[in-house]
């Protein structure tokens, strides 16, 4: 739909953005801002007010609440194999149950999490899996939202995160989040 070359210039992310967001109803943007990778290959939208904190040795993109310092959003990007799609990894629930072996209760610290949803959508010639989790700490519960997309050879995993009692003031926040994910490049 849109297509920015990696050395264009401001004015013509500007305008992406600026048609992106004017394609949105204002209400689903609300409350959120535009972010996009440096080379020009990706962008998703945040939640106003948080702030971008340097992670070394982990995610590429970290997120967090300035007010609620608990809750994030991260982005990690993984190699994956020529040839590799989404759905040779399997479905939707598939997936999600492997990121729960793999990736959030994989440390044998006493953490345990539920998949509580996971589906599939299309977007922009992409297949996006969204999954939601309730992790289980030794001390809380955190609920997460995730989608998951490969391209170019890259898994893509953003997930926003927050505490379980937080959960039914941002669930909707977060869906708009991760789901806003997106690739600028045709």
């Amino acid at each position: 739909m849109f297509k920015i070359l990696k050395n264009s210039g401001t004015c013509i992310i500007a305008l992406f953005l600026l048609f992106f967001v004017s394609a949105c109803s204002t209400s689903t943007m609300a409350g959120l801002e535009a972010f996009q990778s440096s080379d020009g290959s990706y962008g998703f939208f945040y939640p106003t007010g948080w702030t971008r904190i340097a992670v070394s040795g982990g995610p590429e993109v970290v997120f967090h609440d300035v007010i609620n310092s608990d809750e994030t959003l991260s982005l990690v990007v993984s190699d994956v194999d020529d040839g590799i799609d989404l759905e040779s990894l399997g479905g939707p629930k598939v997936v999600g149950e492997r990121l729960i072996t793999e990736v959030f209760a994989a440390d044998g610290e006493g953490r345990k999490a539920d998949l509580l949803e996971a589906s599939k959508r299309d977007e922009g010639g992409n297949t996006f899996y969204d999954i939601e989790y309730l992790i289980h700490l030794p001390d809380r519960d955190r609920h997460e939202l995730a989608t998951v997309v490969i391209d170019h050879g890259s898994l893509f995993t953003l997930a926003a995160s927050t505490n379980e009692n937080r959960w039914p003031k941002v669930k909707g926040l977060f869906e708009r989040v991760i789901t806003s994910f997106t690739f600028l490049y045709g």
